[in-house]
């Protein structure tokens, strides 16, 4: 039986679709192996958003090359964003690769492997608008914790963002499938179900002519007994009150929501095409606030973007420092081919935005050091995620941390007092920046 690895990239949503593809791989007869050095043939599901990106995958693909040299790997398939996007050019600039596989054509993965095993070069680019959504999958999460897509493409259109480009418009996927899994999930032992799209408070619109991400969740608490369900990627501008309500009556839907907002300037919100300015961000913020108390607020912001001026960037500093996000990330605006910004006026220096992101980021860290003390004596619920070996210390993570971009709370107890996926009650002792440290509550 041949054994396929992958390597996956970038954001959670690529890796949903690794995982599918992982399982169209263990269907169609072939051995799916997390040990490259044994793989005959290495998969590398790229992610292509913005140039530090393009430039991992490169580097992941040249890698996996080596391996061709010097391992066992026999033949090498890319699939992906950076793929999508360039292509034949991947083809003509890789030449290392045996085949390359769009994101319209995920579902034809076994066929690439039968191929490259023939001797054969293999593309397939087929309509990415009409692909298949949803499908059985391999967790490469751990067992009790498990990302959900509802939803592929945005219609968006923000001025710097190629993904409409590459992944296409909005295509929700129905309710009654997206249940199904989840209960697939709930039974394979997923205690905690993360919901992810481009942009997940604008489900439903497509196919149900209306906003129908609380419906969705209604439906999702119904139909199964997941203790936490986690909303992510909710924009700020489809954030209706009926969601609200949900987020504050709904016991297992977590307080914790991520609105990425990207600036505050009005000028610059209006130069990426945002839906919503500073006064409808601020609405949305103090609402949450208000009506779900506890919730946790979680945000992006892009730093350098073409004509953002000090004034802009002082602005979007001192509303960080002020609004204090619980969670809070920023990244440097990237210029992207085909996306209308990338011919902007205003393009600003490389270390002009690197100096603007540390900045930014040193403000938000002094929010978080604040926050983090106020934990200290506080009691929190906790999911076990594992066992730190070297540390001889338990982690995991309150409703406050979402998995892989959060923090986490480090628990001290003897070894072998909790096992991963269970909830336990402790109360916080320390607070290190981002992560908390917490004995267990008597």
């Amino acid at each position: 039986m041949t054994k396929v690895a992958f390597i996956s990239l970038g954001c959670s949503k690529n890796l949903v679709d690794t995982e599918v593809m992982m399982h169209n791989l263990h269907t169609s007869g072939f051995e799916v192996t997390f040990d490259t050095a044994e793989a005959e043939i290495i998969v590398v599901n790229t992610c292509g958003f913005i140039e530090s990106a393009k430039t991992e995958a490169i580097e992941n693909i040249l890698d996996a090359a080596e391996l061709k040299t010097y391992g066992k790997c026999r033949h090498l398939i890319a699939t992906g964003c950076l793929v999508e996007r360039y292509r034949e050019e991947v083809f003509t600039e890789l030449p290392e690769l045996d085949a390359i596989v769009g994101v319209g054509s995920l579902d034809k993965i076994a066929e690439a492997c039968e191929a490259v095993l023939r001797g054969e070069k293999y593309t397939s680019f087929e309509d990415k608008n009409k692909s298949k959504l949803g499908g059985g999958r391999v967790l490469t999460t751990l067992g009790h914790t498990a990302y959900l897509k509802i939803a592929e493409g945005c219609d968006n259109r923000c001025t710097y963002c190629a993904i409409p480009l590459i992944r296409g418009g909005l295509r929700s996927r129905p309710i009654e499938d997206i249940v199904e899994e989840a209960r697939q999930l709930e039974m394979e032992g997923v205690r905690e179900l993360n919901l992810i799209a481009q942009d997940t408070s604008r489900y439903g619109l497509d196919i149900y002519g209306e906003y129908s991400l609380a419906r969705l969740v209604r439906e999702i608490t119904a139909k199964t007994e997941i203790p936490w369900i986690r909303l992510l990627y909710c924009y700020p501008d489809k954030i209706t009150d009926e969601l609200i309500d949900e987020l504050r009556d709904n016991p297992r839907l977590v307080k914790y929501m991520d609105i990425p907002i990207q600036h505050i300037s009005d000028s610059v919100l209006k130069r990426m095409n945002r839906h919503g300015d500073r006064a409808l961000i601020e609405s949305v913020i103090e609402k949450l606030r208000r009506e779900v108390p506890g919730i946790v607020l979680r945000t992006t912001a892009m730093v350098g973007f073409p004509g953002e001026t000090e004034a802009d960037f002082e602005e979007l500093c001192e509303f960080v420092k002020r609004t204090r996000f619980e969670r809070f990330g920023a990244f440097t605006y990237s210029p992207e081919e085909d996306t209308a910004a990338y011919s902007m006026d205003g393009q600003i220096d490389e270390q002009v935005k690197q100096d603007r992101y540390d900045c930014l980021m040193a403000t938000q860290l002094t929010v978080t050091e604040d926050i983090s003390s106020e934990k200290i004596g506080e009691e929190l619920e906790v999911l076990v995620d594992g066992y730190d070996t070297v540390a001889e210390i338990y982690y995991g993570r309150s409703y406050a941390d979402a998995p892989d971009v959060d923090g986490k709370v480090y628990v001290r107890a003897p070894k072998g007092r909790y096992s991963s996926g269970e909830f336990i009650r402790v109360t916080v002792t320390e607070a290190l920046d981002y992560d908390l440290i917490a004995e267990p509550s008597v």
